[in-house]
């Protein structure tokens, strides 16, 4: 488990903590997993498994950024407690954005909803092929009742939250296990 830290500027009212774990499984696949203690009144999106949808990050989502360590362009997925998700490339720092493509569905479980801990998994997360280890960065957007938001993530650069910088590529994965 890899425990997120809040942003020094936006530390929310009741959050205690923020988790993640990824590990890989057969077929170079991710399984992802937060959990969050404190979540009595984290604000979550009712379920809509709609698919693809852009704006995840504007309330309550979870989010993974992969990319082949020593490379620039980097893959950006966000995940919503209402089962919706959004996956983007990049060609390097904020820089060429598009829809990265996603042949199989991810499936996201909500597990506590209405308790003081939730969980939130999901699995398959599939990468861009690569046969190198990677850097990852995990991270959170935590929306209270009130609308209070926090943001989370292994670490964080200087200034405003910004879960795309390099700095917060922050978790080296080894590449996937041979099949």
């Amino acid at each position: 488990m890899h425990r997120l830290v809040a942003h020094p500027d936006t530390p929310g009212r009741t959050l205690r903590s923020v988790t993640a774990q990824v590990l890989w499984q057969p077929n170079d696949q991710l399984w992802l997993e937060f959990m969050v203690s404190g979540a009595g009144d984290v604000r979550l999106a009712g379920w809509n498994p709609t698919g693809r949808t852009d704006g995840l990050w504007q309330t309550t989502c979870f989010e993974m950024f992969l990319k082949p360590s020593g490379t620039s362009g980097y893959t950006e997925y966000n995940f919503s407690p209402s089962g919706q998700w959004a996956a983007y490339g990049f060609d390097d720092y904020r820089a060429g954005m598009q829809d990265f493509p996603i042949d199989i569905a991810p499936e996201i479980e909500l597990t506590g909803n209405g308790s003081d801990t939730f969980w939130l998994a999901i699995v398959p997360v599939v990468p861009p092929n690569c046969d190198r280890p990677w850097d990852v960065a995990l991270s959170a957007v935590i929306e209270e009742s009130d609308g209070t938001k926090s943001y989370w993530a292994l670490r964080h650069p200087p200034g405003k939250p910004d879960f795309h910088h390099p700095d917060c590529f922050a978790l080296t994965l080894e590449a996937p296990p041979p099949a």
